[in-house]
């Protein structure tokens, strides 16, 4: 099937499904990845992920995470992962690793498979986290901040220990993989002092009084509207590439990128134009591709042990549940929140397939932990906005005393 047609009938069944999920008051992203897993491999096998469509879907996890980064306050975000927020991400992340490790210990995975589960479940996908908040219109309130923060965190740890992995020299001694891990840790200070540096600046330019807004003007009126659209994406583009050359996922440095950008920046009605235009390419095109494209990369029938798949995924639910939910309580937050906080955790999504499809092209990983993998991945995804549905946004809304947002 042609590409082009290929994403009609995606975008279609995609927007179709997410439709029908809307008007039973569940988030449309549910509907979009259980359309990629009836027309996937799993089901009808009318679709199968293709590199093309893989591209498309790394585009939209781009424009999600932009869009995700513009709505929220890069000062907010720093702050949620220090000194409190640190308390969620530390438990967030190593709460689960270990409750993956346990599973491969118990069940005579060998020493890399057992390291590459734990780093699976203690993934909290970036895209699908501000995705879901999104959705319920909470992207400024605490449980965002504390989840995206612990997500950062959850995603650069893994991918932290990914680099070292993939760096280790064939003889593991020690002097080898001590020299791996200051690699890691010198190429992760180098991409925080990178985003540290711009923050500064852009603080100093303000501090001195200098109106941001009215240069945008004077660049529009030189050079038109779309380009200054086209210039932030290339501020954005720049710092993920900068995260990926450093060996770290594009995600995490675009999102900063994208928090850097104030909306001080802009006059309001170019700063509106700016959210209605990505909001019509992301919400109406590429977010629901990237939601479809997640289900189609499930194959049930590669699954032999029932067994390991049950425990994989009550231990990868429980573990990131309780993490959030003790780690909140523990700094104070109402129950509610810290609840919320340890539903959307569970959101792995893209991440989580990045390190599982590394890990299996790299020979780390057979094709069936592969496939348990993405069904962890896609499970624990699709019910992590319905667990926040039903038990979490009936107590917001009681508590804030307004109506039930509107659903994407």
């Amino acid at each position: 099937m042609p590409l082009l047609t290929t994403l009609l009938v995606l975008i279609v069944c995609a927007r179709l499904l997410g439709q029908v999920f809307s008007r039973f008051n569940q988030p449309a992203i549910i509907g979009e990845m259980v359309a990629g897993v009836i027309l996937g491999p799993s089901l009808l096998n009318f679709i199968t992920p293709t590199p093309a469509l893989s591209g498309i879907s790394e585009l939209a996890v781009f424009l999600i995470v932009l869009s995700a980064g513009l709505e929220m306050n890069f000062k907010e975000v720093i702050d949620s992962m220090r000194g409190k927020g640190i308390v969620i991400a530390l438990l967030g992340f190593l709460l689960p690793l270990t409750g993956g490790i346990l599973v491969g210990v118990a069940f005579g995975l060998d020493v890399s498979r057992t390291i590459f589960l734990g780093l699976c479940v203690s993934i909290t996908a970036l895209p699908v986290t501000v995705s879901i908040l999104q959705s319920f219109k909470l992207l400024d309130s605490d449980i965002a901040r504390y989840s995206v923060a612990t997500a950062i965190f959850n995603d650069v740890a893994a991918l932290l220990v990914l680099g070292v992995i993939l760096n280790l020299p064939e003889q593991k001694s020690y002097q080898a993989v001590s020299i791996a891990i200051f690699n890691a840790s010198w190429k992760l200070i180098l991409l925080i002092l990178l985003i540290v540096s711009v923050s500064l600046i852009i603080k100093k330019v303000i501090d001195k009084g200098v109106n941001l807004h009215l240069w945008s003007e004077k660049l529009v009126a030189l050079i038109g509207n779309e380009a200054l659209f086209g210039i932030l994406l290339l501020f954005v583009l720049v710092f993920g590439s900068v995260s990926a050359a450093l060996g770290f996922h594009f995600v995490i440095g675009a999102f900063f990128g994208a928090l850097l950008i104030d909306r001080n920046f802009f006059l309001p009605s170019r700063y509106k134009e700016l959210e209605l235009t990505l909001g019509s390419i992301t919400g109406g095109f590429l977010a629901p591709v990237f939601f479809a494209y997640l289900g189609l990369e499930f194959k049930v029938q590669i699954i032999e042990s029932f067994w390991f798949v049950a425990v994989v995924l009550v231990v990868s639910i429980a573990t990131k549940i309780l993490a959030g939910w003790l780690g909140g309580r523990l700094i104070g937050l109402p129950k509610s929140d810290a609840l919320g906080i340890g539903f959307i955790l569970n959101g792995r999504g893209v991440m989580e397939l990045v390190i599982a499809s590394i890990a299996y092209e790299r020979g780390f990983i057979g094709q069936e932990l592969f496939s348990v993998l993405i069904l962890m991945g896609v499970v624990t995804t699709l019910i992590t906005p319905l667990m926040f549905r039903k038990w979490i946004m009936p107590q917001i809304e009681a508590r804030a005393g307004t109506a039930a947002p509107t659903i994407r």
